[in-house]
């Protein structure tokens, strides 16, 4: 194991709800491998429709649940083997924001009670006017003057301004790893590019990587240094996010990124493609290419679960369209 490794998936697989009959129930992720290094801040996109296993993922990396197969390791310790010490060093290094950000209010509280409760939590304040100047300064670091938000209640404050207060609550933690599930997807679309700014500004200005997970490809386009497409738990393509949203060499990739609404008003956009139920039941195939049952380009050879293979542009892709590349 590399000692720069940071976060560290190996070989997860997360299933949900076994029974007699279908032993290995529902498989959200399937064998997923990524690394997050220590000295190489990033932001990794993990994109796909729903049910591909993205939020899953997430409630992973921040040890919501505990993987059925794999390990989730944090500076080489099984996130499952921790001590106490270890664990609340880990919950402070690793932090996350959601897809709501009234969901972490408390409505009867002000905005105040969130900053400080980690503050209080992992004793970052000598007195009260400590922790006053540690919340003024981790708001200015999201642009946000503690006169306009401090005191008020969540529903007095825009989503653009939640969402930027919760970011600022990481950054009381100086944290090296944010795992962002869908940050922006409720955020009116005139504030989304400011919350995006503030997260390529974790990486540049404070060294955190982040994990970014997206079901927009244009956004992950935006702000994203490496990008996993997942489907029905699988990775199917992995490489620069630029080059894959550019050059997408798997089929359900191609299909994802010809969904992004482009400006163009003659060109029909039809939308994202929503896994068939069939294909998400306890009962459904696993064996073979997921995607076999809507790829344009299906062959025989499909009915075999296919290696990574090296794309067009250098990408790693699973599909045995590419299979005379060989390995990435």
């Amino acid at each position: 194991m590399n000692a720069n490794q940071l976060l560290e998936f190996e070989d997860v697989t997360m299933a949900f709800g076994g029974n007699k009959r279908n032993p290995d129930g529902v498989v959200a992720l399937e064998n997923l491998s990524l690394q997050i290094r220590d000295d190489e801040p990033k932001i990794i996109a993990i994109a796909g429709e729903s049910g591909s296993g993205k939020t899953t993922l997430a409630r992973l990396g921040l040890a919501m649940i505990k993987p059925t197969g794999g390990r989730v390791i944090f500076r080489r310790r099984d996130l499952w083997a921790m001590s106490n010490d270890e664990r609340r060093e880990y919950r402070r290094e690793v932090q996350a924001i959601f897809q709501d950000p009234f969901a972490v209010y408390n409505p009867f509280y002000t905005v105040d009670r969130l900053l400080l409760t980690p503050i209080r939590t992992f004793k970052l304040a000598k007195d009260r006017a400590d922790a006053r100047q540690l919340m003024e300064e981790a708001l200015e670091k999201v642009g946000l003057r503690a006169g306009e938000v401090l005191g008020r209640y969540p529903h007095q404050l825009s989503g653009g301004q939640r969402q930027r207060i919760v970011v600022a609550r990481s950054l009381l933690l100086q944290p090296k790893i944010i795992i962002a599930d869908e940050p922006v997807s409720m955020i009116d679309a005139s504030l989304r590019a400011n919350i995006l700014t503030k997260l390529k500004e974790l990486r540049d200005d404070f060294g955190i990587s982040l994990l970014y997970i997206t079901h927009d490809l244009a956004t992950a386009h935006q702000i994203s240094d490496q990008i996993f497409i997942l489907y029905r738990g699988r990775v199917v393509e992995v490489g620069d996010a630029t080059t894959v949203i550019q050059n997408p060499q798997h089929p359900y990739t191609q299909l994802l990124v010809s969904s992004i609404p482009r400006p163009d008003p003659e060109r029909r956009w039809e939308g994202t493609v929503e896994i068939p139920l069939q294909e998400l039941s306890s009962g459904g195939d696993r064996a073979g290419c997921l995607f076999r049952h809507r790829c344009p380009q299906r062959m025989a050879e499909c009915e075999t679960t296919p290696g990574d293979y090296r794309g067009g542009y250098g990408q790693s892709v699973a599909c045995y369209l590419y299979k005379e590349n060989g390995a990435p």
